[in-house]
């Protein structure tokens, strides 16, 4: 699960700096370069969905009291508003979104369980506890079936048909394609298919980080769902691996490294 937090950092310094990212000759860490929102999220979800592991309401409630958890202990960590109500509420309950924070957190899911039927349901899972917007689950459960597919070695001819035909996202189109006319995007529907698009045009793990902070926008976020999908199908370099790891803390690191 490495690979969404090596995504996040790099695409972090670009997320909201739209004239820097529209290339993909940029540096991949800075003195800018963080750990956000998706990081802290990923694992927390990992570690409910191994606390609940096969059992429904165990990994709904697990997911929840992680979610929550490591939310107060990063409270600086770039949450939506509407995320933010969810993580103070005295009783916590979906909101409805259909944003990308469903898909940027789920990668786990394609990790712990050996079955797309299973990766597919507890993805689903994973985005229900905030965002039960078919919008929202539909992100989720594509994304936990690239990252699958992807560590399940399918091709990417494979991989590309299958999120075409069950999830109805267009992925006949190419990075240069998206590139000039991409603007920044926290739907689950902007986000995830040019995510995987990144992954598909791309020729290493960092070529298709690269690809997915290059079409500008909610950088951090595509590059972490394509950098799941990536560390699926590639692995992730070491030298990536290295200058992340030192970034992130020890706590979040040994959830990400658990699995």
């Amino acid at each position: 699960m490495i690979g969404a937090a090596v995504g996040d950092i790099i695409g972090s310094p670009y997320e909201f700096v739209q004239t820097a990212v529209k290339k993909k000759d940029f540096p991949l860490f800075g003195a800018k370069s963080r750990f956000t929102d998706d990081t802290v999220m990923t694992a927390a979800v990992a570690e409910g969905l191994l606390k609940g592991y096969k059992n429904e309401k165990a990994s709904r409630r697990e997911v929840i009291l992680s979610m929550r958890r490591l939310g107060r202990e990063y409270p600086g960590a770039g949450y939506g508003r509407k995320f933010k109500e969810w993580l103070e509420s005295d009783v916590p309950r979906p909101y409805g979104s259909l944003g990308n924070g469903s898909a940027m957190r789920v990668s786990s899911a394609a990790w712990i369980y050996d079955t797309l039927e299973e990766a597919e349901k507890y993805a689903q899972i994973s985005a229900e506890v905030t965002h039960n917007h078919p919008e929202g689950i539909k992100g989720a459960c594509a994304a936990a079936a690239a990252v699958f597919l992807a560590r399940k070695k399918f091709s990417k001819k494979e991989i590309k048909k299958y999120i075409s035909e069950k999830y109805g996202y267009d992925l006949h189109r190419g990075c240069d394609d998206i590139r000039a006319a991409y603007r920044w995007n926290a739907l689950c529907a902007g986000t995830v298919p040019e995510a995987i698009i990144s992954f598909l045009d791309g020729e290493d793990f960092e070529d298709t980080v690269r690809n997915a902070v290059s079409l500008g926008g909610d950088s951090d976020t595509l590059a972490a769902i394509a950098g799941s999908v990536a560390e699926g199908y590639y692995g992730v370099p070491d030298k990536l691996r290295t200058a992340a790891c030192s970034i992130i803390d020890e706590k979040l690191l040994k959830i990400l490294e658990s699995i």
